[in-house]
């Protein structure tokens, strides 16, 4: 029998978190308490914005409902090294879609993990590998969990980066948010010794710790991390002005070229211009324009007019 309440407290919400309807005296009976006790405590839970409901009958019935909000989860051991390990492989090789929160979420679970499961996760983690898709390079998770934990709480944080021709460095940052393009992890951030704001390969970056210096955040320029981010990675690329007609209206371009390429420009009904900046290479933008899947001409630059036409002379030979 729990006499303890809050213990036998969890101990009833881990059990009503088993998706299945549980009856009062099956309760009663894995708790060791009284039919009496597990109404009383399914009202203390209902208190705490645990969404429970009852149904009639004989023995009456008990459920975890969804509710409007999320109240905290109760997980056991093999629960909690499951969800650290999922999160940690998807944090790791910047899954697209999942973002910075999977990191968020992964820096809460391991501040409160048992040491023991902590080592369970680790262990796991060391004896598995993820095949990763394109050419995204993987990143430990306890470096993303440590920036994510000084964004939270607002801590400068100190580590050692090497930059693209491999020049390394130790910085002093002001962590303001961590932004995933889908194949990397960058960390935009106030550089304290260059006075000046900064994007940061995540994948480039070791031994981050948090300083425990407390800073008030500073208003970032355009706003937004991710719009920061696009204007800093375009300024340092090589670009390029492209132009390319296309027979086939306006909106049938638009729906089959990504934003960053550009807006078609009607020419007429059946037929429209599209021109833009580009900073992929020529062979890849070739094959984009091609999957436009209608009759188009490009007429600048000399290279990608140069590429398309070897594109479809490379096609035409597949094709015998």
């Amino acid at each position: 029998m729990t006499t303890d309440t809050p213990a036998r407290l969890l101990q009833l919400l881990s059990l009503l978190q088993t998706p299945r309807e549980w009856p009062g005296g099956e309760l009663a009976e894995r708790l060791g308490v009284s039919r009496r006790t597990v109404r009383r405590d399914i009202d203390r839970l209902r208190e705490l914005g645990y969404p429970v409901e009852a149904s009639k009958g004989a023995d009456g019935g008990y459920r975890l409902v969804a509710g409007k909000a999320m109240p905290p989860l109760v997980l056991d051991d093999e629960e909690a090294v499951a969800i650290a390990v999922g999160l940690r492989a998807g944090a790791g090789h910047a899954v697209e879609g999942v973002e910075e929160a999977s990191v968020r979420a992964l820096a809460k679970l391991e501040q409160v993990l048992p040491s023991r499961l902590r080592h369970r996760v680790t262990t796991l983690q060391a004896a598995t590998t993820a095949l990763a898709s394109g050419d995204g390079a993987s990143i430990a998770p306890e470096t993303l969990t440590v920036m994510a934990s000084a964004i939270a709480g607002r801590e400068r944080l100190r580590f050692a980066y090497r930059s693209g021709d491999g020049t390394p460095s130790r910085r002093l940052a002001e962590p303001y948010r961590l932004v995933s393009t889908g194949r990397r992890w960058y960390l935009v951030a106030y550089d304290l010794e260059r006075e000046d704001w900064r994007t940061f390969r995540v994948d480039r970056v070791t031994e981050p710790f948090a300083t425990g210096a407390r800073f008030a955040p500073r208003e970032l320029p355009n706003g937004s991390a991710a719009e920061y981010l696009r204007q800093s990675v375009y300024r340092r690329q090589e670009t390029y002005e492209f132009e390319a007609t296309f027979a086939a209206p306006a909106d049938f371009v638009a729906a089959r070229v990504p934003r960053w390429v550009g807006a078609p420009e009607p020419l007429d009904e059946h037929s429209c211009r599209l021109r833009g900046v580009a900073s992929d290479s020529v062979e890849w933008l070739a094959v984009r324009l091609a999957l436009v899947d209608c009759e188009f001409t490009v007429h600048r630059p000399a290279d990608l007019v140069a590429s398309v036409r070897d594109l479809g002379a490379r096609l035409s030979r597949a094709a015998g």
